[in-house]
């Protein structure tokens, strides 16, 4: 037993001076790169936040204006830790850091102002880094493991099978360039969006060179008021006064990016079922026409697309079309036909951003408030197993979506813009021409697919008018407005 033990040990010491021999005259490997030191370093900034949270807010009274400025203060400690936990870990932590970063309508501003920096100014890794990350990340996932033995009620699978599958798609440069000239071909119809060309002379799997294109970047609205994107002149008088160039105009700059982005999203959604599904506000950047001089939409990363089957996108269709028009029947019936079961009220408040009440009472008929952002909130906290359990069963092709919704409204909130009424209407018009298409595919009648033209056409009719009178309350209320403020505040000649 003595000689064996004694073999055993000598073959180890060994392999151990071997590989560390290996790993010392190996420059490409970087020990802070292995798994166990990036799972180490998740466990203990996790803890370093649990803690600091259970002690800076402990003996402090609940909702009093010293416990709200120690929460800011903790808040902000603990989003500058997450920042630098996924600048450390890189890969997966980096994509999940840019998408809590742009979700200003649900978490803390502290979170979001502090992980924005993700967007653009993320951490670089060479390929071969890439790769082991990947590697190391993908074939044990160890912390989502441990954390499903901790937490059985959680339901975190879905999403080590969800990484496994999407994360080498997005770094094939290949397969992105092909998406490129996919969406641009699929959407040239759009005269305001822009894909930026690729130069395949130049392109392999690990090189992707495409066109360069300035901008900024989407929910920045100090570059948009800097630089009058679609500088068209608003003027609403009224005794003698015009607004130009005020924050009226700022506003109606940046609904129209909103609305625009809205139209983009919606054709790939409900109309052709390719979706890119990263458009976190790096990925998206606004710029002016160098021809038109109007505002354009320049559409960035194109690793990673969901394709979304027949069934699936028309689903989906009849699902938000009973949404927006309060058909709560049918909002059942289409929910649980996409894996939403009894949760089916959770599954229309994720897809919306919307409290259950709001979506009783009607999406597009009233802007979301700040006590119901406040009971958002809230709610994603208290119903963390029961989103869990839900994101675990419904298809694979949601939880994209779910993702690409998230990233969306981001940008909505960012830009002021969340929840307007034409958004909505935008996407019921992709939605009726994408049904209506479908519907002309699946008959052999003349006269059947004229019905179908006419019924169509009648629905757009609806919606145009239904908008046109809209608008019109707007500019009169906005009328209203300034000839108010016109009369409290004279000019002096």
């Amino acid at each position: 037993m003595a000689r064996k033990a004694l073999k055993l040990a000598s073959w180890t010491g060994m392999a151990l001076a071997a590989s560390g021999f290996f790993l010392y005259s190996n420059k490409y490997l970087d020990p802070n790169d292995f798994g166990a030191v990036r799972v180490g370093r998740a466990v203990a900034t996790t803890a370093v936040i649990s803690y600091d949270y259970l002690t800076s807010l402990r003996s402090v009274p609940y909702g009093s204006e010293e416990y709200l400025q120690l929460l800011s203060k903790v808040h902000l400690r603990s989003a500058r830790r997450l920042c630098e936990l996924c600048c450390a870990n890189r890969g997966t932590f980096i994509k999940v850091g840019q998408h809590l970063g742009a979700l200003d309508y649900l978490l803390p501003e502290e979170y979001t102002s502090t992980l924005k920096v993700l967007h653009s100014q993320a951490p670089q890794s060479s390929m071969q880094e890439v790769r082991r990350v990947i590697r190391e990340d993908l074939g044990k996932e160890v912390l989502v493991l441990a954390v499903k033995q901790l937490f059985p009620e959680f339901e975190f699978m879905w999403l080590v099978d969800e990484a496994k599958k999407n994360l080498p798609l997005e770094l094939d440069f290949l397969n992105e360039g092909r998406n490129a000239e996919r969406v641009a071909q699929m959407l040239k119809h759009i005269d305001f969006l822009k894909v930026p060309r690729i130069y395949w002379e130049l392109s392999t799997k690990r090189v992707l060179l495409m066109e360069f294109v300035d901008g900024g970047q989407v929910n920045d609205r100090d570059y948009m008021e800097k630089n009058k994107i679609d500088v068209n002149e608003v003027r609403l008088s009224s005794h003698g006064c015009c607004a130009r160039d005020t924050g009226f105009v700022g506003a109606a700059h940046r609904g129209q990016i909103s609305r625009h982005l809205g139209k983009i999203y919606s054709e790939m959604i409900f109309v052709n079922g390719f979706v890119h599904c990263d458009p976190h506000p790096g990925n998206v950047l606004v710029r002016k026409h160098p021809g038109t001089g109007k505002a354009e939409i320049v559409l960035l990363d194109h690793g990673l697309y969901q394709v979304l089957t027949e069934e699936f996108r028309l689903d989906y269709c009849h699902l938000w079309q009973s949404l927006i028009w309060t058909d709560m029947e049918r909002v059942k019936k289409y929910s649980q036909r996409l894996g939403a079961g009894d949760l089916y009220p959770l599954f229309a408040c994720m897809l919306t951003a919307r409290s259950w009440d709001s979506v009783n009472r009607g999406i597009s008929q009233a802007p979301v408030t700040a006590t119901e952002d406040s009971e958002i909130r809230n709610n994603a906290a208290n119903y963390l197993p029961e989103i869990s359990q839900l994101l675990n069963h419904v298809p694979r092709q949601m939880l994209l979506i779910f993702k690409t919704n998230d990233l969306l409204r981001g940008i909505e909130a960012a830009l002021g813009t969340r929840a307007s009424a034409s958004s909505f209407l935008n996407m019921s018009r992709c939605c009726i021409r994408a049904l209506a298409t479908h519907k002309k595919k699946s008959t052999c009648s003349s006269f059947r697919r004229a019905q179908i033209s006419f019924s169509e056409a009648f629905n757009l009719w609806q919606i145009n008018l239904h908008e046109l009178i809209l608008r019109v309350k707007g500019l009169k209320l906005a009328s209203w407005i300034l000839a108010f403020l016109c009369w409290l505040l004279p000019t002096p000649y």
